[in-house]
């Protein structure tokens, strides 16, 4: 299809080359299961089969798709394999793929309610739907003084509550007259990276981030967060923050939020939750046992772009005090005033994030909910756990194995019993087959093998397949 002599699609051109488009998508969807699942391509390999200038002249449609088959294809390592069991899934489902063409097509930049009302007021009433859906604490809707934004990351999130933690520790002086203490901020040994990385950039400091120590589930021990809180006050300085996390990025351990919110409660520290990938379990009143004690938070995030089916990325964060979150991060120039913000009875997510600009993400989200419906997306949920847990038994019968961690969800932790340099041959080994995709971990400085259950289209067929594999794998890297 050729383009005009401005290079803009017609309506009707745009309708024939949509068409193409979301057959090559339906197409890959098809086929994505025979593609190996790492990409196995070398180091610079894709640039060498790229033009090392931009055409002069437009192109047509079908010259791209054949490039993104011949070039983009062997180096994609395919996510959407339902033989991908590396890190947490990334989902993806047809209905939140159209969502998001629908929220391209619109072309929206939600920073204001004036912007778009429809942005807002969607992601508004959608992130209540969640609480509803998820059996969160009230206090999230909101229709109280909190309530949810939709983040592109947890990472974001995370650095959004550090920042409202550090702002309210200060009465929100940070950044007037400045701090001549030291904030110190906890989370345990096993939390995200992220931790570290907003306490960096946020100026609190990494060497100010507490790493605590954990117990033999891999959670945090709240006597040794008691502990390190009272050195600080003790030396003087402000504890501010604790992070604690359902559902760790190694094991999916759970931090014992009750007794660490109990003592975030005594010290008045800001208790923010992570459940990045974890949360979505809650979907089932079954696993809303991981949420025990979050009452006690002031914020909680979770990812839907992990296991509940919406295509990356789409964060849930949640306050329980929405004033000190905005109060950390408005700035509101001339050129963003406008009388809905002046009446004070919108919302303005700009106010809620880092950034200034925002994507119509809640789109996808609510087309997701609307087509699989909550029991659509707890039967998704159940069936990976119930496979974790097959899985987990089959590792526990093969004395070649060892379970490294508790199963509470869809993640096994395990490693071979000959130790790392035979479970390191067996990763690579497995990873460059092609036929599935395992990451690692190190529990009690040992390597662990994780095999995250949670692909869009994964199947108990394919998870017997990979356990075929491993075994296989095993027998010839083991002699």
């Amino acid at each position: 299809m050729q383009a005009n002599t401005c290079g803009h699609m017609t309506p009707e051109q745009f309708r024939q080359c949509g068409h193409a488009v979301v057959d090559w998508i339906a197409r890959y969807m098809e086929n994505v299961e025979g593609f190996p699942v790492l990409s196995q391509v070398t180091p610079g390999e894709i640039r060498q089969h790229l033009p090392s200038s931009p055409p002069e002249q437009g192109e047509q449609l079908q010259t791209i798709l054949s490039d993104l088959d011949d070039v983009i294809l062997p180096g994609i390592t395919h996510w959407q394999s339902p033989n991908f069991f590396a890190y947490f899934p990334a989902n993806a489902s047809g209905p939140a793929i159209l969502g998001d063409l629908v929220s391209s097509g619109l072309g929206v930049q939600g920073m204001l309610w004036a912007t778009s009302p429809a942005c807002t007021e969607l992601e508004t009433h959608v992130l209540d739907w969640l609480v509803e859906m998820l059996g969160l604490p009230e206090k999230f809707k909101s229709t109280t003084r909190g309530g949810g934004v939709i983040q592109d990351t947890a990472s974001s999130a995370t650095l959004c509550a550090l920042v409202a933690a550090r702002e309210r520790a200060s009465d929100f002086h940070t950044n007037t007259r400045g701090v001549d203490r030291v904030f110190t901020a906890y989370a345990s040994t096993q939390a995200h990276s992220s931790m570290e990385k907003a306490a960096g950039i946020a100026g609190v400091g990494r060497d100010n981030l507490r790493l605590i120590d954990v117990d033999d589930a891999y959670a945090m021990r709240p006597t040794a967060l008691e502990a390190a809180i009272s050195r600080d006050l003790e030396a003087g300085h402000i504890p501010f923050f604790v992070g604690a996390t359902v559902g760790s990025t190694s094991s999916t351990a759970i931090d014992p939020l009750s007794r660490i919110g109990q003592i975030c409660r005594r010290h008045k520290l800001w208790l923010h939750v992570d459940a990045a990938h974890a949360g979505s379990a809650a979907l089932c009143p079954e696993y809303r046992w991981i949420h025990a004690g979050l009452e006690q938070a002031d914020s909680y995030c979770f990812n839907p772009h992990k296991w509940m089916l919406t295509n990356f990325d789409c964060d849930c964060l949640y306050v329980a005090e929405r004033a000190s979150l905005i109060n950390s991060l408005s700035v509101l120039p001339e050129y963003l005033r406008n009388k809905a913000t002046e009446s004070g009875a919108v919302i303005d997510y700009r106010d809620w994030q880092l950034p200034l600009g925002r994507r119509f993400r809640a789109l996808k989200l609510w087309f997701v909910i609307r087509h699989y419906g909550v029991s659509g997306l707890r039967q998704h949920i159940r069936e990976h756990v119930s496979l974790a847990q097959e899985f987990a038994g089959w590792v526990e019968a093969d004395d070649q194995f060892v379970l490294a961690a508790p199963v509470p969800l869809n993640l096994v932790c395990f490693r071979h019993v000959a130790g790392d340099e035979v479970n390191q041959r067996l990763l690579e080994a497995l990873n460059s087959s092609g036929r599935l995709f395992l990451t690692h971990t190190k529990l009690d400085q040992r390597i662990v093998l994780r095999m995250a259950i949670g692909g869009a289209y994964t199947e108990r067929r394919h998870v017997q397949r990979a356990w075929e594999y491993i075994q296989q794998a095993a027998r010839a890297n083991s002699a």
